[in-house]
C-alpha cells in the first residue's frame, strides 16, 4: 500500500510563483485552417508577464514546489457590467465582465484569499490570491482558470486558463513515497524532455448586422461559422454554447494558444507529455499516428474533409504510450494505451517514445456521442504534428520504456529503496513508490454521499440540476427524484473534517464530468447498465453498442474530475430507458486539513453557469468552525430565491 509522505521536508524550486495578471479585452488573431487565414478576434484574456503576445489566449505557466506560496494579483480592467451588481436569476448567464480564479486540483484552502471561487472581482477591482501549498502536496500537473458563476464558460472559452505545475525532488524512502520527478531524469541529472499542452476550445464567432452568427449552410445543415475579411470574432453570449455548437462552428482545438502547432522530438527519447484539457465544449481522445512522407499541407473546410485528410495522410496504427498520472496524481502503474480520453478539466501525464524518424500526427480520435460533450459521434481532427529526428530506433516501446526507467532508477533512487523501485518497474511498470495517496480501505469509511446530474427540459427554460439522492434505474420513483439548481445562499452538503466517505455518482440525462474542489477522490468502480465494472484493467465498455475506451484502467486511480456517463440523449427516453442507460460510479474521498465552503459541479462549464453546481461545507465534527449545518438548504418546496454573490 502506498503511503503519505508526511515526514519529508519542503523543496526549494525555481520558476514563476508570483504572478500579476490583468483581465481586459485583447485584439489578436487565431489561425483558421478551414480558410487558410488568421481570423481577427477580440476576446477577454489575461495580460502580464509570461503572456505570449503572439498567442495571448492562454494564461502563463505557473511553476511551484510543495511548501511554497503562489501569489496571483488579479486586476479586472474589463468595462462595467451592471449584471454583476444584481441579477434576478443567478443561474442565467450574467456578469460576463466579472471574474475570479480557481486553482484546479490544488490541495489548498478554499476560503479567504486562497482558492475562493465564491467571490466576484468586478470591473475596476483587484484581488490577490495566496495559494499555500502544504509541505506534503503532491508534485504534478494542475491548472488554473476563471470561475465566476454566470460567466465561467464564456471566459474559459476565451482562453482564460493556464497550466500550473508543481515540481518535486523528494525521492521515495522506506517510510514515505516520493515524487515521480525524481525518477524521470536523464543520465546528466536533468529532467527528461517535457511537452506541456493546454488544450482549449476558443469558440469565437463573427456576426452579421442583425447580430446573428455568420454561418455556412450545406443541405440545410450548418457546417461552419464564417468570418469574412475585415470581421472580428467575438464571444458575446451563451447561444454560442450548447451540444451541437462546437461541431457547427468548425473551430479547431488550440494547444498553448495555437492551432495545429508543431512539436519536435527524437527517436527513442522518453518524453513526459503533460496534457491539460482546459476547454469547454469538446471531448478529446489523443493518439499519435505516423504521417505519410510527402503529405500535403493541411487544409480542410469541413469535418468530413478533415477526417479524409487524416485517413489519407495520418497512416498506420497509433503508437502506444504510457499514462503515469491522472489529474496530477501519479498512478500505481504506467498504463499502456494508444489513446487517452480527456474530458473538460482532465489532465494526463504520458510517457511518449517515437519509434522511428519522420512526422507524426497528433489526432483527436473518434468517440461515440454518449462518451462526448458534443453528444454526437466525432470525426477525427488534426490537433498538432510532431517532427521526430533520427535517434536510436525502437522495436518495442513497452520494453524500451522499461529499460529506460530501470536505468534511471538505478542512477537516481536511494540505495535503501532502489531494489524495490527497480523490481516494481520490471513487474509491469509499477510505480508503487510514487503514488501520493494511500488507498481508501473499507474500514476507513465513515459515511456515504449520493449525487445525480440532470437537465430538466420541461418548461420554457432548461434547468441544470444536481441531486443528493441516487435512483434505482430499474424501479424509478419520481417522488424521490428531486435534483435542484444551484442556490448561492445555501450549503447543499455539510461534511465533517476528518471524515472518509464513499460517493455514488449517476446521471439521469446525458453525460457530465463531475468535478469537486480541494480533496481528490479514488475510483472504486464504474458499473455499466448491466452491472459490469468497466473501470477494471482490460474491461470493455460497449454500452450503447459502440466501444468507449475512456473507463478501462481507471479502477483505483486518484482524480478530481470524472465523466459520469448516461446513454440517454433524447429527453423522451427519460425515465423509460434509465434501466438500460444508467452507469453507477463509486468513489471514495478524505476530507483533510481544510474547512470552509467550496463547490462541486459539472465541468461542462456552461452547465455549471446555469445551475449544475452545489456548495459544500466542511467543518470540525461537533465543533463548528464554518457554520455548515446552519447554512444547509431548506427542504424541497422551501427553496429561496437566489440573489447574488
Amino acid at each position: 500500500m502506498s503511503r503519505f509522505r508526511k515526514a519529508q521536508a519542503p523543496v526549494a524550486s525555481s520558476g514563476r510563483r508570483q504572478l500579476d495578471l490583468t483581465v481586459k479585452f485583447i485584439e489578436n488573431g487565431i489561425y483558421n485552417p478551414a480558410s487558410g487565414r488568421v481570423d481577427k478576434v477580440r476576446l477577454r484574456g489575461y495580460t502580464g508577464a509570461g503572456v505570449d503576445p503572439k498567442a495571448p489566449y492562454v494564461a502563463p505557466v505557473i511553476e511551484a514546489a510543495p511548501g511554497e506560496r503562489i501569489t496571483v494579483a488579479l486586476h479586472n480592467d474589463l468595462p462595467e457590467d451592471a449584471s454583476c451588481a444584481g441579477h434576478g436569476d443567478m443561474n442565467q448567464p450574467h456578469c460576463f465582465n466579472g471574474t475570479n480564479l480557481h486553482s484546479h486540483g490544488l490541495w489548498v484552502s478554499p476560503t479567504g484569499n486562497s482558492d475562493n471561487v465564491l467571490i466576484s472581482i468586478n470591473p475596476g477591482k483587484s484581488f490577490t490570491y495566496f495559494y499555500d501549498l502544504p509541505d506534503e502536496h503532491p508534485a504534478g500537473t494542475f491548472w488554473y482558470h476563471s470561475h465566476r458563476h454566470g460567466s465561467t464558460a464564456l471566459q474559459v472559452s476565451s482562453g482564460m486558463a493556464g497550466a500550473l505545475v508543481v515540481r518535486g525532488n523528494r525521492p521515495p524512502t522506506q517510510t514515505a513515497n516520493g515524487d515521480l520527478d525524481t525518477l524521470l531524469k536523464e543520465a546528466d541529472g536533468q529532467p527528461m524532455q517535457e511537452q506541456l499542452l493546454v488544450f482549449q476550445q476558443i469558440q469565437y464567432a463573427c456576426f452579421d448586422t442583425d447580430g446573428k452568427i455568420k454561418t455556412r449552410v450545406v443541405d440545410g445543415k450548418v457546417v461552419a461559422w464564417i468570418c469574412d475579411p475585415g470581421d472580428t470574432g467575438e464571444i458575446r453570449n451563451y447561444d454560442q454554447f450548447g451540444p451541437p455548437t462546437w461541431g457547427q462552428s468548425g473551430r479547431y482545438t488550440t494547444i498553448n494558444g495555437l492551432v495545429q502547432p508543431r512539436f519536435e522530438s527524437k527517436v527513442g527519447q522518453v518524453e513526459r507529455w503533460r496534457m491539460i484539457h482546459g476547454g469547454v465544449r469538446e471531448t478529446l481522445t489523443v493518439a499519435f499516428r505516423p504521417r505519410r512522407t510527402g503529405a500535403p499541407v493541411y487544409k480542410a473546410t469541413t469535418a468530413e474533409a478533415a477526417a479524409d485528410y487524416i485517413r489519407q495522410n495520418c497512416v498506420g496504427e497509433p503508437i502506444p504510450y504510457h499514462l503515469v498520472a491522472a489529474d496530477g496524481l501519479t498512478t500505481a502503474t504506467a498504463r499502456s494505451t494508444v489513446n487517452a480520453t480527456l474530458q473538460p478539466g482532465y489532465r494526463f501525464d504520458a510517457l511518449v517514445m517515437f519509434p522511428t524518424a519522420g512526422d507524426y500526427c497528433v489526432v483527436n480520435e473518434p468517440l461515440p456521442g454518449t462518451a462526448s460533450v458534443t453528444r454526437a459521434d466525432q470525426e477525427r481532427q488534426l490537433l498538432a504534428t510532431v517532427s521526430v529526428a533520427a535517434g536510436s530506433p525502437v522495436s518495442n516501446i513497452d520494453s524500451a520504456l522499461t529499460d529506460a526507467l530501470v536505468a534511471a532508477a538505478e542512477r537516481t533512487m536511494p540505495t535503501d529503496v532502489r531494489a524495490a523501485v527497480v523490481a516494481d518497474l520490471k513487474d509491469g511498470l509499477k510505480l508503487t513508490r510514487f503514488v501520493p495517496h494511500p488507498d481508501v480501505s473499507d474500514d476507513e469509511i465513515t459515511g456515504t454521499q449520493e449525487l445525480v446530474f440532470f437537465i430538466d427540459l420541461n418548461g420554457d427554460v432548461a434547468k441544470f440540476e444536481v441531486g443528493n439522492k441516487s435512483f434505482d434505474p430499474k424501479n424509478f420513483d419520481p417522488t424521490t427524484f428531486k435534483p435542484r439548481s444551484y442556490d448561492p445562499n445555501y450549503v447543499d452538503r455539510a461534511l465533517p473534517l476528518g471524515g472518509v466517505e464513499e460517493w455514488t455518482l449517476q446521471s439521469a440525462f446525458v453525460g457530465h464530468p463531475f468535478h469537486i474542489h480541494v480533496n481528490p477522490f479514488q475510483i472504486v468502480e464504474i458499473l455499466d447498465p448491466n452491472g459490469i465494472d468497466v473501470s477494471a484493467p482490460g474491461a470493455v465498455d460497449k454500452g450503447g453498442g459502440i466501444i468507449d475506451p475512456q473507463y478501462p484502467g481507471l479502477k483505483g486511480v486518484w482524480k478530481d474530475t470524472l465523466w459520469v456517463k448516461s446513454l440517454i440523449t433524447n429527453p423522451a427516453d427519460f425515465p423509460a430507458k434509465l434501466a438500460s442507460s444508467t452507469y453507477k460510479i463509486k468513489i471514495r474521498t478524505r476530507y483533510e486539513r481544510f474547512i470552509g465552503q467550496y463547490v462541486l459541479h459539472c465541468h461542462i462549464l456552461d452547465h455549471e453557469d446555469q445551475g449544475m453546481m452545489q456548495n459544500i461545507c466542511i467543518e470540525l465534527p461537533d465543533g463548528g468552525g464554518a457554520n455548515c449545518v446552519r447554512l444547509l438548504r431548506p427542504a424541497d418546496g422551501q427553496q429561496s430565491t437566489a440573489t447574488h454573490h
